[in-house]
């Protein structure tokens, strides 16, 4: 037989509701506790810091604007800083598969905060006295305003702190690469097929472009995401709300975070759509693309090591095989391929989310801020164990030199000396007898040998 929890009572709009007696939140938080038993997934640390810091900044507003008594806006900003420092990350207890505009884990952390207050004034916790939930940590928002702004502030926090670095890492080190190997000429590969001569270091060179140009590519959503919602309220139109409330709001915000985060000129948009979140998951998903890529070609590159291509030697982190002595597998880049199919299903889910904005109002605002702020993170690990664990460590060997004089391809630049039919006739004959390229022009053109060596060398074609 289960023991019973203690609890206490509380009121709410409905009625009388049993509580956790240790808890700091209160009846509207444990009905959505009981109403979406969905998952085992919570907003993220970042999320839950984003929105006490709002807490923070419009108690401290409100007080500047003489709407709140200066002892209770006090103590919810104390309370709200016990909440951005994380001491109090149980308490938030709401699933991510909830109402869609959020307003269970706007409640949640508006009785968290409320009842620390009360706590810290020695007061009774769940009394609502003298620290309001709604009258007072919510003064001045609405669900509908914090919400979005709390998944704005927290993914440009966590992309410019986390995720940017990660990425610069990767690129880092990418770069490093290419100016190693800039030397190492190896056959180019079109359609899987052998093209003409390229450098293990150009190839290289493509990898860190793409991170530069992701890097850029996110640097410019975030724009979008520095524009909040806040001081909409209900439906846009600002009601029950100083009309300099937001903009101080954006000011401690701005201070806080490092960022110049600005009220929308817009509120309409900014609280019925989520565009400018899933632009930024369409970045995260870009870049995904390109780390599945970079990783694809990495895997190839170093595959055999002697059935495979061989042309670059991986850093061996661990055995490979429980029944294979000796296996070792690129597991690095595997892990980050795993990664970027998570992020690009992720972005799925944001985009339905962001088409869910009926009227005034988006839907689906937990899922997206989930799968956004899941995308963050997993992109900025990954690409920087990627970095550090696999890429740093990239040796080349001689196979892709070695395989050069044997490509076929090199035979492209015969084209504008002899035509691109007998071009042509001539890699057929050499596919066919096993001789080289420049065996087969040797024997069946007028060329000078000499002249056929400067034709044919690889280091003039990269």
């Amino acid at each position: 037989m289960s023991k019973k929890l203690n609890t206490r009572i509380e009121k709410d709009s409905m009625g009388s509701f049993e509580v956790p007696s240790d808890a700091y939140y209160g009846a509207n938080t444990m009905r959505a506790v009981l109403n979406f038993p969905i998952s085992s997934l919570k907003f993220q640390r970042e999320f839950i810091k984003s929105l006490a810091q709002i807490k923070k900044a419009a108690a401290l507003t409100n007080l500047d604007l003489d709407l709140i008594d200066k002892t209770i806006a006090e103590k919810i900003a104390d309370a709200a800083e016990q909440v951005i420092k994380g001491n109090y990350d149980d308490q938030f207890v709401v699933d991510i598969f909830q109402t869609g505009s959020g307003t269970s884990t706007n409640m949640n952390i508006n009785e968290v905060i409320s009842n620390l207050a009360i706590e810290k004034m020695k007061g009774v916790i769940g009394s609502k006295e003298p620290v309001h939930p709604n009258d007072h940590v919510n003064m001045g928002q609405s669900s509908n305003d914090v919400i979005p702004t709390a998944i704005h502030i927290s993914a440009v926090d966590s992309i410019t702190n986390q995720l940017l670095p990660a990425i610069e890492q990767l690129e880092n080190a990418l770069e490093q690469k290419s100016r190693e190997f800039k030397d190492i000429v190896k056959t180019g590969r079109t359609h899987l097929q052998d093209a003409t001569p390229i450098t293990l270091g150009q190839e290289f060179q493509g990898f860190a472009g793409q991170m530069n140009r992701s890097r850029l590519r996110i640097k410019s959503a975030l724009n979008g995401l520095r524009e909040v919602a806040l001081g909409g309220t209900a439906v846009g139109t600002g009601v029950n709300t100083h009309n300099e409330f937001a903009k101080r709001v954006c000011i401690y915000l701005s201070d806080w975070t490092g960022q110049d985060i600005q009220e929308t000129d817009n509120h309409f948009q900014s609280q019925n759509t989520l565009d400018a979140v899933v632009y930024m998951s369409g970045a995260l998903k870009t870049l995904a693309v390109s780390a599945m890529k970079i990783s694809n070609d990495i895997r190839w590159l170093g595959s055999g090591p002697r059935a495979g291509f061989g042309e670059i030697e991986l850093p061996e982190v661990q055995p490979g095989s429980s029944i294979m002595p000796g296996k070792v597998n690129p597991v690095i880049a595997e892990s980050t391929a795993m990664v970027a199919a998570q992020v690009i299903g992720n972005d799925l889910t944001v985009s339905i989310a962001g088409q869910s904005g009926n009227f005034e109002l988006n839907v689906m605002m937990p899922v997206a801020a989930f799968n956004l702020l899941q995308s963050i993170e997993l992109l900025s690990t990954a690409l920087g164990n990627l970095a550090a664990q696999c890429v740093s460590g990239i040796k080349a060997t001689d196979s892709g030199p070695k395989m050069v004089e044997k490509g076929l391809a090199i035979v492209t630049t015969l084209v504008p000396i002899i035509g691109y039919d007998a071009s042509a006739a001539i890699a057929k004959k050499a596919q066919n007898t096993g001789k080289t390229i420049r065996e087969i022009a040797l024997e069946d053109t007028d060329l000078d040998p000499s002249d056929i060596d400067k034709i044919l060398d690889p280091s003039k074609m990269v």
